[in-house]
């Protein structure tokens, strides 16, 4: 044996920090868990999964004008793509019209741009919406954009009660992770309850919120803390909900969830394990829920924009196949897979449709559709999982001391949780501790030429010429009286989204509607930045 044998193996962690040993064995096993679609779904909400119906496969897009976007949806339907998913471009992320000044130079950028209902109506033009499933990545504004699409769908003669889809309407997490807040925390939570009650009535099939741990994990979370903090959010949502008088039963089986998939392989497929128990213990056991659809954790899984590199970036491809993989092997019910262009720009046409094409085959040819949680059992996985969920826990219920998520997000310790996890993986890719191949080993001393997807200044121009032109065309008075309302509502304990929608119907653009909404209610401000 030489001295090089003789050297104790380095220990090694998962992302989390999890130890994880050489080998396991029987003994690493905890209790077996109940068959896929049995209460805690730990193994699948489903008891055969993939082999009733794939995944929808979501991939997440939009850029420039409705116009230009609704070429590319409809190019990614004939594609195969199974569901939308719209990407707003941020000018309406934050409740702005594209002719505001703050909209400079941003219309389009990383998104498309919706100004009212004129555009929400070019979106989907076209498009079967009583066929098609909506995805929404919208916080903010997200009951707005909803409402848009809930007319323009009334346009086409489709029913509410038929519509199918999600918006993301998770304003927690953007106070911790991303930035795209509008409101003090109060009325953003009542601007929810205020959704989960008009779908409950109006739109029974729409998921009222996907509670997103994707920013947290993307800010730099490990996945025990993206799974931690998500459940946490959803927690003080139910809270919410219930203190404006909700009834579980009600509205629990619309809430759904939204994740990363980064390259821990085994780690990420044990934290969607680990996530379906703990929610469906958390529904039960705290909350009283009795429909089995209360406790089903129902997620959408995209693959991590932050492993995408702008160096090599074909190689983005195979770290977006092996993050895809992870995601089925964990149960996903919906899944977007990034363009390998992505750390460079809004995907091309052609690195969309390769994107797509990942899903494909690894839902038409790789065989592991076949049976419902394939990976039970595996020393490793059924280990990870119970590590992870423990660890899980253990966040939560510091949270639970502090008060809650709301008051962990307002005081900084979410925030800060989460700088010190991107902190620490950062120092470990430049002391080569944790390798990234093409940037800290296995490097080249050229750079790839790839093409990248540009919004020109033209877009951004058209764009506000079709602003001017629904201004001039509406009704003003009608939008006048319409806005009116809306305020009013926001004063007094009416539910907003019924004037809400009336002012979006008579062409009220998003930026007046949500002008009037912080008239009221004002716009929050970070404690370090007061």
């Amino acid at each position: 044996m030489s001295a090089d044998d003789a050297k104790p193996i380095a220990e090694r962690r998962s992302e989390s920090g999890i130890p994880l040993q050489p080998s396991y064995t029987s003994a690493d096993l905890p209790p077996e868990e109940p068959p896929p679609g049995d209460f805690p779904y730990t193994r699948g909400v489903y008891a055969d999964m993939y082999r009733g119906r794939h995944w929808t496969m979501r991939q997440y897009a939009g850029f420039a004008t409705a116009a230009e976007s609704n070429q590319r949806y409809r190019k990614l339907l004939e594609a195969g793509q199974t569901g939308l998913s719209v990407a707003f471009d941020l000018v309406t992320q934050m409740g702005y019209d594209s002719d505001d000044a703050v909209a400079e130079g941003e219309v389009g950028k990383v998104g498309v741009a919706i100004d009212s209902l004129a555009d929400m109506e070019v979106l989907l033009g076209g498009i079967p919406l009583d066929r098609v499933s909506t995805s929404m990545t919208i916080n903010a504004p997200a009951a707005g954009l909803m409402l848009l699409y809930q007319l323009t769908a009334e346009k086409q003669g489709v029913p509410s009660d038929r519509l199918t889809g999600t918006i993301q309407n998770d304003i927690l997490k953007e106070y911790a992770a991303r930035g795209t807040y509008i409101f003090p925390p109060g009325p953003s939570m009542r601007l929810i309850t205020d959704t989960f009650a008009y779908c409950a009535e109006e739109m029974p099939r729409w998921n009222t919120i996907s509670i997103s741990g994707y920013h947290i994990s993307e800010a730099g979370a490990t996945p025990m803390q993206e799974l931690a903090f998500t459940l946490a959010d959803g927690i003080a949502y139910v809270d919410a909900a219930i203190a404006a008088g909700l009834k579980i039963d009600d509205f629990a089986p619309r809430l759904s969830f939204f994740f990363n998939c980064k390259m821990d392989f085994f780690e990420e497929i044990a934290k969607f394990r680990a996530a379906r128990k703990m929610w469906a213990t958390l529904m039960r056991d705290r909350y009283g829920a009795r429909d089995p659809r209360s406790m089903m954790l129902r997620f959408h899984t995209q693959t991590a924009g932050s492993s995408l590199t702008s160096l090599q970036p074909h190689n983005n491809v195979v770290r977006t196949t092996v993050e895809a993989l992870a995601a089925v092997l964990g149960g996903t019910q919906s899944l977007h897979t990034n363009g390998f262009d992505e750390a460079l720009a809004l995907p091309t046409e052609f690195a969309a449709t390769l994107a797509l094409r990942t899903q494909q085959v690894i839902a038409y040819e790789t065989g592991v559709t076949a049976s419902a949680d394939p990976l039970a059992g595996s020393y490793l996985l059924e280990r990870l999982t119970a590590e992870i969920e423990a660890g899980a826990w253990k966040l939560i219920g510091e949270i639970d001391e502090m008060g809650g998520a709301v008051e962990a997000i307002e005081s900084g310790w979410m925030k800060r949780q989460i700088a010190d996890s991107a902190y620490r993986f950062q120092q470990a890719i430049e002391s080569g501790e944790r390798v990234v191949v093409g940037v800290n080993k296995f490097t080249a001393g050229t750079e790839e030429d790839v093409e990248i997807q540009r919004v020109l200044p033209l877009h951004e121009q058209a764009q506000r010429e079709a602003v001017a032109r629904v201004r001039a065309e509406r009704d003003a008075a009608a939008v006048a009286r319409d806005l009116d309302a809306l305020e009013a509502a926001a004063r007094g304990p009416d539910n907003v989204l019924h004037p809400m929608k009336q002012a979006l119907r008579d062409y009220a653009t998003l930026g007046e509607v949500f002008g009037r909404l912080r008239r009221v209610w004002g716009v929050y401000r970070p404690a370090a930045e007061i």
